[in-house]
């Protein structure tokens, strides 16, 4: 009797051990008890994933022998994705990948990666034989249906990962991959106007920033520059003279680098596209200093350009002055230092019309972005409009000035070091987000005979019905690529002179493009992910040396002190309990 209630009570511990598991299997839960919730998912991106109508498969290319840096990036790129399977475990896998593993037919990932335009990382591992070189891949490829889009894990080309990059690409994880979802599964591309008619640059200098908006409207031979991009938008051209009005189908306008006077029939159309709730993106040199006046032996006069755009943009409150930055924070330039006029010896110095715009990280736009390079950069001012809400984008280092204009701009500035006592101003604007209610400069100029031609546009409108925005930048370079004699166009953001070199480094400017866009056209939801914060907690040394082994003792110690005491307990107990039987 005593042997047949043994095995039923065995039979049912071993049920109910099943039922347990099964139940925590189905009820499975996790609570994140950190304060930033760095293992949690915002609400926004739990939405996307129960929209979810197929499977998503992602695969991360960060398998295999790395640097510490990149394991660590590894295994954080593991804990999402462990967080984002939960949300959805029957729709979302995912595995981690060899680059070099094979696809098929001999074709590895690798091959695969870089015909789409993924450059790898080159760093360098330990090995029993010695040192090795290893390309890196950061990147993730999420595919969802028959469409497939990359994720760029760490968005630098630098060989080592310092402590806050590897925190600020963490922190950036769940917008690279909430973005690309929502993209994969709402596939409509926003259209982006870019304006034409006043000199704005339609030549080999604008192909990255045409690639980096909408690669298809390439042609097929120039697209050989830029392969593997994915289109987020549609670009169009609209000709301010001949288009009797800006459409309401643009969701942007772009405005790059005009060098021709605008005229009021031409303001005209841009504040009545502002009024109807057009955002309007900026990029204005109000100043003529080009980089290709100025050569090793020669100089340059910047001057006013005369744009006639100073009365629209204060009236939505912003002024671009007619001044240029200049920063000890800046790019290089290669300079004469020896040798005779035969055979010249160059060496690369900073150059401080060249500044370089250090992220605040104050918005959404900014939010843990690179360095961003400026050329010849003019500073902001926010004027009146208390009713508009206004935020700096990019500002200059603590360590900059301000030259008024004409101003004669010579290579042999640099012969001598820069007295740093005159670069002591610091935050100097250099873009700006305007948002609010803007009210038309137009609303008590204009005749009955325009007031009705405008009524077969929609008629005249003096302020906004609804809450608008638009980005003021004091650089049209921003945006542009130099062309090499040699490669032909570069990225955005890259420097002719440096590349190839020691010195070369694509700087963030294509990410600060892509973030104005996107905040301007897209879901506030979605770019609302990029606020996460991780925050970076370092030990401090003093307080570890002197509390050493107060916690040896208790990590080490207490806990096979615990087991013991815990054993000899329990010994105690059975004693007791058979003795007295």
């Amino acid at each position: 009797m005593t042997g047949k209630k043994n095995v039923l009570w065995w039979i049912l511990l071993v049920v109910g051990l099943i039922a347990a598991n099964v139940i925590a299997f189905q009820l499975h839960s996790r609570y994140d008890l950190t304060q930033e919730k760095r293992y949690s998912l915002t609400n926004t991106t739990k939405s996307l994933v129960r929209q979810l109508k197929g499977d998503l498969v992602i695969n991360v290319f960060l398998k295999g022998n790395f640097p510490t840096q990149f394991k660590k990036l590894s295994t954080a790129t593991q804990e999402f994705l462990n967080v984002l399977k939960e949300s959805s475990a029957s729709k979302v896998t995912y595995h981690f990948v060899d680059p070099q593993d094979e696809v098929i037919n001999g074709k590895t990932w690798n091959d695969s990666l870089k015909s789409l335009g993924v450059e790898p990382i080159n760093v360098t591992v330990q090995v029993k034989a010695g040192q090795e070189n290893k390309i890196v891949f950061p990147y993730a490829m999420i595919k969802y249906g028959q469409e497939q889009n990359l994720v760029n894990l760490f968005q630098s080309s630098k060989r080592n990962i310092s402590v806050s990059e590897l925190n600020n690409a963490e922190a950036m994880m769940e917008y690279q991959f909430a973005s690309k979802i929502d993209q994969l599964i709402y596939p409509k591309q926003p259209l982006v106007g870019y304006a034409i008619g006043n000199g704005e640059p339609t030549g080999p200098e604008v192909l990255s920033l045409q690639n980096t908006i909408d690669p298809e409207s390439m042609p097929a031979n120039l697209r050989q520059f830029f392969p593997g991009e994915k289109s987020n938008y549609q670009l169009q051209l609209l000709n301010l003279q001949a288009q009797p009005f800006v459409p309401d189908t643009f969701k942007v306008l772009l405005v790059v680098k005009p060098s021709i006077q605008f005229s009021d029939s031409e303001k005209l159309k841009i504040d009545q596209y502002v009024m109807r709730g057009g955002k309007v993106l900026w990029f204005i040199d109000n100043l003529y200093a080009e980089p290709d006046s100025l050569s090793i032996k020669s100089q340059l006069i910047a001057y006013d350009r005369n744009l006639n755009l100073q009365d629209l943009l204060f009236n939505y409150g912003v002024r671009i002055n007619p001044d240029l930055i200049m920063d000890l924070q800046c790019d290089f330039l290669p300079f004469a230092v020896g040798g005779n006029a035969a055979n010249p010896q160059y060496e690369f110095l900073h150059w401080n019309y060249y500044p370089l715009f250090e992220s605040r990280n104050n918005h959404t736009i900014n939010k843990n972005i690179g360095l961003v390079a400026g050329r010849f950069v003019n500073s902001i001012d926010t004027v009146g409009r208390k009713e508009i809400k206004k935020t700096m984008l990019l500002q200059s280092s603590g360590n900059s000035r301000t030259i008024s204009t004409p101003a004669l701009i010579s290579p042999n500035e640099n012969r001598n070091a820069p007295e740093d006592a005159l670069f002591k101003q610091r935050d100097i604007p250099a873009a700006v987000l305007l948002e609010g209610k803007f009210i038309s400069l137009y609303r008590s100029r204009l005749g009955r005979a325009q007031l009705e031609s405008l009524e077969k546009y929609g008629g005249f409108r003096k302020a906004n019905d609804e809450e608008n925005k638009m980005i003021v930048v004091a650089d049209g370079d921003i945006v542009l690529n130099d062309v090499s004699p040699k490669n032909g166009p570069l990225p955005m953001g890259m420097n002719l002179f440096t590349a190839g070199s020691q010195y070369e480094y694509q700087f963030a400017n294509k990410d600060f493009l892509l973030n104005c866009l996107e905040y301007l056209t897209s879901k506030g939801s979605i770019i609302k992910t990029r606020n996460k914060e991780i925050v970076l907690r370092l030990l401090d040394t003093k307080k570890v040396q002197s509390e050493k082994l107060k916690w040896q003792f208790i990590n080490i110690a207490l806990p096979v002190f615990l087991v013991i005491l815990f054993g000899f307990i329990y010994q105690q107990l059975r004693k007791r309990k058979y003795t007295s039987a």
